[in-house]
C-alpha cells in the first residue's frame, strides 16, 4: 500500500479543517436557537456568504451566465437541496434535538448518497465502499434509538430528529445531482447556488418574521451570524473544493462523516452535552465504516477526481 504524498497529507488536514467548521455551524446553531429564529438564520447566512463571495465570483458569473441559464433546472435544484432545504432543515431541527444527535445523525449522510447515486444516476459501487456505509448507518441507528431495542420497536423519532433526516436526504440528493451542474467555473457555481438559496429562503423568512419571530440582538447573536456567513460557507467549501481536487470526490467525500465525531466532542465541551454508552457506540462503529471505504477507495483516487462533480473540479 502506497504511502501518501504530501499533497494528499495537507488535503486531509484540510478536511479536517473543513469538517471543525461544518461541526461548528451545527453546534451555533444549537446554541442560538433561542435568539436568531431558523429560517431567518438560514437566509442571513446565504445573503451575507453572497455578499462576501460576490466580488471574487461576479467576473466569472455574467461570463458564465449564458450557460448557467440553459442549464437552470439542475442549477435550480441544487440550489434548493443543497443551500436551501438542507439549512433550513438543519437550523429548525436544532430547535428540539440536541447538537450531538444532530450532527452524528449526518453520518447518514454517505449511505444517502449512495442509495440516491443508484436511483438517479444508475452508479455501481465498491462492495467493500457498501460495506463501510453500511457499517457507519448501523452506528447512526445505534444512537438515533439510544442502543435500546425497545426504541427501535417502537420506531419512534422525535420532530428535531426528522427534520435533520430530512436535511440529510436533502444532501444526498444535492451531492448526486452536481454531475448535472452546469459546466462553469467553481466560484460561480458556487455563487448561483449561494443566491438561488438567499431567493428561496427570503420569503420563507419574512413569513417567519410575520408569525412574530424576532432575532434578539446581543454579541452572542451577532458573533454567530459572522461565524455561519464566513467559516462555514465561504471558507468550508473552498477548502473542500481544493482537498477534492487532490484526493478526489470518493475519498474527501466520505470525510464527511468524520463531522458527527467532531461534533459530538465539541457539544460536549461547549454545550455541556452528555455523552452516553450508544453515543460511544455509535462512533465507533461510524468510525470502523470510514476506515473500510478509505481501503475502498485508495485505488480510485484517480477515477473519482475525473468523475469529480463540476463544482468540486479545478
Amino acid at each position: 500500500m502506497r504511502s501518501l504524498s504530501r499533497s494528499e497529507l495537507i488535503a486531509f488536514a484540510l478536511l479536517v479543517l473543513t469538517m471543525l467548521l461544518w461541526a461548528g455551524n451545527t453546534i451555533i446553531g444549537r446554541a442560538i436557537r433561542d435568539d436568531i429564529p431558523p429560517l431567518m438564520l438560514a437566509f442571513i447566512r446565504w445573503t451575507g456568504a453572497s455578499v462576501l463571495l460576490l466580488p471574487f465570483a461576479l467576473k466569472g458569473l455574467l461570463r458564465d451566465w449564458p450557460v448557467l441559464r440553459a442549464g437552470w433546472k439542475p442549477l435550480l435544484l441544487l440550489g434548493l437541496t443543497g443551500v436551501a432545504a438542507f439549512n433550513a432543515l438543519l437550523y429548525s431541527g436544532l430547535h428540539y434535538t440536541p447538537a450531538t444527535n444532530a450532527m452524528l445523525l449526518q453520518a447518514a449522510i454517505p449511505a444517502g448518497v449512495l442509495i440516491a447515486d443508484r436511483l438517479f444516476n444508475k452508479a455501481h459501487h465498491p462492495a467493500m465502499q457498501r460495506m463501510g456505509v453500511a457499517i457507519s448507518t448501523i452506528g447512526v441507528v445505534v444512537i438515533v434509538f439510544r442502543g435500546d431495542t425497545d426504541n427501535v420497536l417502537a420506531l419512534h423519532l422525535g420532530a428535531g430528529d426528522l427534520l435533520v433526516l430530512a436535511a440529510v436526504l436533502s444532501w444526498a440528493v444535492y451531492t448526486v445531482w452536481l454531475r448535472r451542474a452546469p459546466g462553469v467555473a467553481p466560484l460561480s457555481l458556487l455563487a448561483a447556488t449561494f443566491l438561488i438559496g438567499v431567493a428561496v429562503m427570503g420569503p420563507l423568512a419574512l413569513a417567519e418574521y410575520a408569525g412574530g419571530a424576532r432575532i434578539v440582538w446581543g454579541p452572542g447573536s451577532l458573533g454567530a451570524l459572522a461565524y455561519v456567513c464566513i467559516f462555514p460557507s465561504i471558507i468550508a467549501f473552498l477548502i473542500y473544493n481544493r482537498a477534492t481536487q487532490v484526493l478526489g470526490a470518493g475519498r474527501a467525500g466520505q470525510a464527511i462523516t468524520l463531522l458527527p465525531l467532531f461534533g459530538a466532542m465539541l457539544s460536549a465541551a461547549l454545550l455541556d452535552e452528555a455523552l452516553h454508552h450508544y453515543h460511544f457506540a455509535g462512533m465507533a462503529l461510524i468510525l470502523a465504516g470510514i476506515v473500510a471505504s478509505a481501503f475502498a477507495g485508495r485505488g480510485q483516487a484517480t477515477g473519482a477526481r475525473e468523475k469529480a462533480p463540476l463544482e468540486q473540479r479545478p
